[in-house]
Formats: C-alpha cells, structure tokens, sequence
C-alpha cells in the first residue's frame, strides 16, 4: 500500500489563507484538555515514539476534515488497538473491557511538568564528521518516500546551500519505522523563494529547512 501523508501540504492551494488564533488560547472545548492528557499519559507508556505517533497521524484517512485534537485522538485509538493495549469493542463501548497490559510505565499526574520540562531530546553523540559545509550546494532528494518523512514535499529536487550544521539528531525517519534511531547529522538548508515556488516569488526571500544528510545529495 503507498504510504500518504496528509499532513505534507506545504506550497498546496486550496486551503485558504491562515488565520493566527490569539495568543495563549490553547483549548477550544474541555475534551481537547483530556486529550493532550491522555497523549501524553500513552506516550509515558513507551510502547511507540514520537515519530511513530506522527505517522499514524499523517496517514490518517480523513486527516483533513480533522481538528488538531480530533487527529491526536483518531491516531490515538489507532495506535493502542494496532498494539493491542485496547479492544476496538472497548473503543466502541468507551470503557475498559479486558484487563490491561501489566508492567506498563505510568504518568503520575505530579510528575508531568518535570516530564514537560525535560521534553524529549534527540541530539546525540556525533560519530562520523559531517559529508557537507557551511556555503556548500546540495540538492533535496527527489524521490518520492514509502514512509514518514521530515523531508517537505515542496522542496524535494530543489536546490541550496549549507547555512549551518546542526549537530547529529535521531533520525525520525528509521525512528517512524521502528529502525532504531540512526542519529544522522542534520543541517538548516537555505533555498531561494524563486528556486522553491518560481519566478513569481520575491527575488530576495529566501526560506531555511532543517534537513538530514541522508536527504541532500552534493550538486556537482
């Protein structure tokens, strides 16, 4: 099956103009709250990472008639039936049906700001050098990815240069996979507005993309 991601819709038309919320409004109803809650409770779990939770979000079917909490719930409930924490029976009935997975880690309610505050870091040890420098060209991968990817589709092929090394960062790539972390040395590419989107854009934007090695490939 071609893997699809409805969230890469970057340079798209058709989704009209982008309207800024006020500042500091971060629920919209009472269960949005209850559902940040229990991400970060099932998160707290370690049975998938990050990256995988941002799959099942991406290739959610009906991914653009959603809300964003709307997402994290559907992807949710997808997550812990694909891994058998939860029944579909017990999703439909709304409650707990079959005992639960025993030894599982569990987020107390007092420890989520340290949990919060500590995030999830994903610089890691450098263990080879970096392939490219500061002002070298390289050009995006074109090929179209059979799984999650940080790479944006509008980007794909187009040219740039190194503007700054980054460290070496898990790989979200194989980490979507369940590959392993794979660190790889991820670096801020910039491209010319008129190299990504034509001779329409403005001749002196530019726009910067943080983006693994294993994405760019050296412009001979």
């Amino acid at each position: 099956m071609t893997y699809q991601s409805h969230a890469d819709i970057g340079g798209q038309d058709g989704y009209g103009r982008v309207i800024p919320e006020p500042e500091g409004e971060l629920f919209h109803a009472a269960w949005e709250r209850q559902a940040l809650g229990l991400t970060l409770a099932t998160e707290a779990m370690r049975v998938w990472n990050l990256d995988m939770s941002r799959s099942a979000r991406e290739t959610l079917p009906d991914h653009p008639a959603l809300t964003y909490y709307e997402i994290r719930i559907k992807a949710l409930e997808r997550l812990l039936i694909e891994r058998g924490l939860v029944g579909p029976d017990e999703i439909a009935a709304g409650r707990m049906l079959h005992p639960a997975r025993p030894g599982l880690p569990v987020l107390r309610a007092g420890d989520v700001p340290a949990v919060l505050a500590k995030g999830s870091p994903t610089l890691r040890p450098a263990t080879v050098p970096a392939r490219f420098a500061v002002g070298e060209p390289v050009r995006l991968r074109a090929a179209a990815v059979a799984h999650h990817t940080r790479l944006p589709g509008y980007a794909r092929g187009k040219t740039g240069h190194i503007d700054q090394l980054r460290g070496v960062h898990v790989f979200a790539d194989t980490h979507s996979q369940g590959l392993g972390e794979q660190p790889c040395w991820l670096y801020t590419v910039v491209f010319s507005a008129r190299e990504l989107w034509g001779s329409d854009a403005a001749p002196n934007h530019s726009v910067s993309i943080d983006a693994w090695e294993p994405y760019l490939e050296p412009v001979s």
